[in-house]
């Protein structure tokens, strides 16, 4: 068995994501697997190495440590995405290759102009899969331009099933999965794909993340179809909340575990408060299928 956490070290480590890294710690080490710490730091204008020292800390003074990741090492490494940059290009060369993928040459401007005529028509607004269907005569045309030029998946066309340990199954109908960018126009891998190929390539069995990333499943699903792989199990984890059922943010105080430890706080005690937020959901009694039936979110 493999767990990962896998933050975008873009500030202090949000309490919120300690909770993350906690319960798929606490589940690889109740199964005898192993604990990944990987860091997604792609996003060069925000992820510091300030930001990872400060993640590094402030999971090690909770206590959780990990079998692999960037300061330890493994046999899956690196353990870095701007150190995996190699393993994106060569999968997207693939899907290119398979005519899994395609080169989408819109700009900002015409997909902005076209989001908001979408929306002027009371549409929802999507990527409309206009380069998917260019004859080689218009994409050379665009080259000739020297367009910038991003790479979109592309996806089936049908409703994809997601089947969560938590929430049981998640029905997502294709009117809503349009094509989407997995490698920018800078040659940089969005979160998409990057995170679907380190799953794969570090053999993950069990993704436990919060339920904001669900909608992201099943595209992900998608990629790792396409590689040619088996998918870990997912599991969505109920998000923390405040008082107004809002994702917990600085709004509501203090968010970052490094503010607890400098206000003198035992690691323990915020600790065991994470650990009690949102078990209950993970306990209840499973329903047809096994899963088990999701509570509403904790206050």
């Amino acid at each position: 068995m493999r767990c990962r956490f896998a933050p975008a070290p873009t500030g202090y480590l949000h309490v919120g994501g300690a909770r993350t890294a906690l319960f798929n710690w606490l589940f690889a080490r109740h199964h005898g697997g192993n604990f990944i710490l990987r860091v997604e730091d792609t996003d060069e204008k925000r992820s510091t190495e300030e930001a990872i020292g400060f993640l590094i800390g402030s999971l090690k003074w909770l206590g959780i440590e990990w079998d692999e990741g960037p300061d330890v090492g493994g046999p899956f490494g690196p353990y870095r995405q701007t150190e995996r940059l190699n393993h994106y290009e060569d999968v997207v060369e693939r899907l290119l290759g398979e005519e899994r993928a395609y080169f989408c040459y819109c700009t900002p401007e015409e997909l902005e102009d076209r989001r908001r005529a979408a929306l002027k028509r009371g549409q929802t607004p999507g990527y409309d899969g206009r380069c998917r269907h260019l004859t080689p005569t218009e994409r050379r045309a665009f080259e000739v331009e020297g367009r910038p030029r991003a790479v979109r998946f592309a996806m089936p066309g049908v409703d994809i099933i997601v089947r969560d340990l938590i929430r049981g199954e998640a029905h997502f109908p294709a009117s809503d999965l349009g094509d989407f960018v997995i490698m920018r126009s800078d040659g940089t891998p969005t979160y998409l794909l990057a995170a679907a190929v380190d799953d794969v390539l570090m053999e993950m069995t069990h993704v436990i993340r919060g339920e904001d990333l669900l909608p992201s499943t099943p595209r992900q699903l998608e990629i790792i179809r396409a590689m040619g792989a088996e998918p870990p199990a997912y599991a969505h984890l109920p998000l923390i909340v405040g008082p107004d059922r809002q994702p917990l943010s600085k709004r509501h105080g203090s968010v970052a575990v490094e503010w607890f430890r400098e206000e003198g706080y035992l690691p323990e005690a915020l600790v065991n408060y994470l650990a009690l937020l949102g078990y209950h959901d993970l306990l209840r009694p499973r329903g047809a299928g096994g899963q088990i039936r999701p509570r509403s979110r904790v206050p």
